[in-house]
């Protein structure tokens, strides 16, 4: 007892010296360098040639969470291609530090607000760091408003920088967007270097069109489901594919917080809790999907609602171990690296 009592005064007192000497400015200053190569390095993505995605934003707008809306970042070799970018998804990105000047477009799977909300902060993001040319965002018809839209909102926001920084950072000439609306009769979109992406059209009515996309990548692929039902064309579209992105809304859950709403007498979020159970995807279903589609590995993504702990994460995947094995429920930070000639899902958690 005697030694335990003298090991816990002795641990008590180096952190009291510890704590004094962090606040004296001169140790502060020997100790930041170390703190800001931490800050400032390359983030850990794959080296090896490789097909990847990272969920840098895993909720809905559906509960309280921390997590950052939907968000799937898409590399093919040394490119990326951001696919929707939800509130709190471009601080991920940042936080991650991910090399901002790598990302070629935006692809939008459709324009409710919880997928273009950041584009604005993404668009800041990626100019900064001299973009040659306006930050192209491939989506639906209506594309051309909503990039319009942030133009017109931040067009102070662009003066503003480039009279501060210049043009060396902040150049006029390649601030902005170059919206491309999407042709499905003319699916594949992007085609180059080994890279080809295709977008087809997923149910999420009345949300016309609402879309998916395809990634292929020498030989190795990843689709991405947007918001939808269980669908045919996705189906169809995701065939033997490497990995399905499938978004998941757990209708046992929220049909219970509909009740539960209901008889709070909050009528109006009990509707809210109604309507949206009409077109989106139950993981159970998410699964039969990804079975028919002869798919390797599923993952779950834009989760409503994010499960906050272990119960509700139970909860949210009940019922689909019965259906398929390999399947992860996504967080932010979720990853998953494909190398090229090979087989290999390699699946982690970004820091």
């Amino acid at each position: 007892m005697k030694k335990f009592l003298k090991l816990t005064s002795v641990l008590a007192f180096i952190v009291l010296i510890v704590f004094v000497l962090i606040r004296i400015p001169a140790i502060q200053d020997r100790i930041a360098p170390l703190a800001m190569v931490a800050l400032l390095s390359p983030a850990d993505l794959p080296e090896e040639d490789s097909l990847s995605a990272l969920v840098c934003g895993s909720a809905s707008p559906l509960g309280a969470t921390d997590r950052a809306q939907t968000c799937i970042m898409v590399r093919a070799g040394d490119e990326i291609y951001i696919v929707d970018i939800g509130d709190g998804a471009n601080r991920n990105l940042g936080r991650w530090r991910i090399p901002m000047n790598k990302v070629q477009a935006v692809l939008l799977t459709h324009l409710h607000s919880d997928h273009i909300s950041d584009l604005a902060d993404l668009h800041l993001a990626t100019w900064i760091p001299n973009r040659k040319s306006q930050l192209k965002v491939y989506g639906p018809q209506g594309v051309e408003f909503v990039t319009r839209g942030f133009e017109e909102a931040y067009q102070s926001d662009y003066f503003f920088r480039n009279e501060h920084h210049g043009d060396e950072v902040a150049p006029l000439h390649s601030v902005g967007f170059e919206p491309i609306t999407i042709d499905l009769n003319k699916p594949i979109i992007i085609e180059k270097d080994g890279l080809k992406v295709t977008a087809f059209e997923v149910p999420h009515d009345p949300v016309k069109p609402a879309l998916a996309f395809r990634f292929d990548y020498k030989g190795r692929s990843i689709v991405i489901s947007g918001d939808t039902i269980y669908s045919e064309n996705l189906i169809s579209y995701s065939k033997d594919a490497d990995v399905l992105f499938h978004e998941a809304l757990s209708m046992n859950i929220v049909s219970m917080m509909e009740g539960f709403t209901k008889r709070s007498g909050n009528d109006l979020l009990s509707k809210i809790l109604f309507d949206v159970q009409d077109y989106h995807t139950d993981p159970v279903d998410a699964a039969k999907a990804a079975n028919e589609a002869g798919v390797k590995h599923l993952i779950f993504y834009h989760l409503a609602p994010a499960p906050a702990n272990w119960l509700i994460e139970g909860m949210f995947v009940r019922g689909v171990n019965s259906i398929r094995d390999d399947w992860t429920l996504s967080d932010d930070g979720t990853m998953v690296v494909l190398p090229v000639n090979s087989e290999e899902i390699k699946i982690s958690t970004i820091d």
